[in-house]
């Protein structure tokens, strides 16, 4: 399979603005828990970023289903593999900047990408706890090079920390004040930030948005 050609296969990979490499997006609204949330008072969906701005537009809302459309395709993996290993020159890559995982299935493929790419720093972010719990037990640990990071489901609130050391995760919040993530400051960039790929940091908290 051609770099072109794995391109194709999986609908594209995303190219967000904050970001210093490539991601992998899908509809926000189709998110298991988001989608719960999403109707929340003071939960982190019930302002989703992805259902609002360029999200919103059609070009961006069909890209976002194809890709969602190739992840049960049989040669996803592969073609996911040789997309980010021919595109991705950082050495870092994001997961979901839009979305979230959709089964244990779904984060099993996700786990295989990082085993076969191992000189790529892989972060998601997710809310999903359970299939990350799932996914353990059925499979064992995740891999090194891949940073799950358990988010917070309510604005202010307490990150899942005991949830997550006990998954060998990390962890995200949400709050007005408090915040750890640097982009705020820097024109709504990483810049040279990478704490969200890090282990070694336990928590990232970003700003209210």
């Amino acid at each position: 399979m051609t770099p072109k050609q794995a391109l194709d296969f999986i609908g594209g990979l995303s190219e967000p603005s904050k970001m210093p490499c490539f991601g992998f997006s899908i509809p926000a609204w189709l998110c298991k828990t988001g989608a719960k949330l999403r109707n929340a008072e003071n939960t982190v969906c019930s302002k989703c970023y992805a259902l609002k701005g360029r999200y919103a537009f059609p070009n961006v809302k069909n890209a976002l289903l194809r890709r969602f459309n190739g992840i049960k395709k049989k040669l996803w993996v592969d073609a996911m593999v040789v997309a980010i290993s021919s595109h991705e020159a950082s050495g870092f890559f994001r997961w979901h900047d839009s979305g979230d995982i959709q089964s244990v299935a779904h984060l099993k493929k996700i786990c295989e990408i990082a085993k076969r790419l191992p000189n790529v720093k892989f972060w998601l972010p997710t809310r999903e706890y359970s299939f990350v719990s799932k996914y353990v037990k059925q499979y064992g640990p995740i891999p090194d090079n891949l940073t799950i990071r358990l988010s917070a489901l309510l604005v202010n609130g307490q990150p899942p920390v005991s949830i997550a050391k006990r998954l060998n995760c990390v962890t995200s919040g949400v709050s007005d004040t408090g915040f750890t993530c640097p982009s705020s400051t820097q024109g709504n960039k990483c810049l040279t930030c990478r704490a969200c790929w890090d282990k070694n940091v336990a928590n990232v908290n970003y700003k209210t948005h």
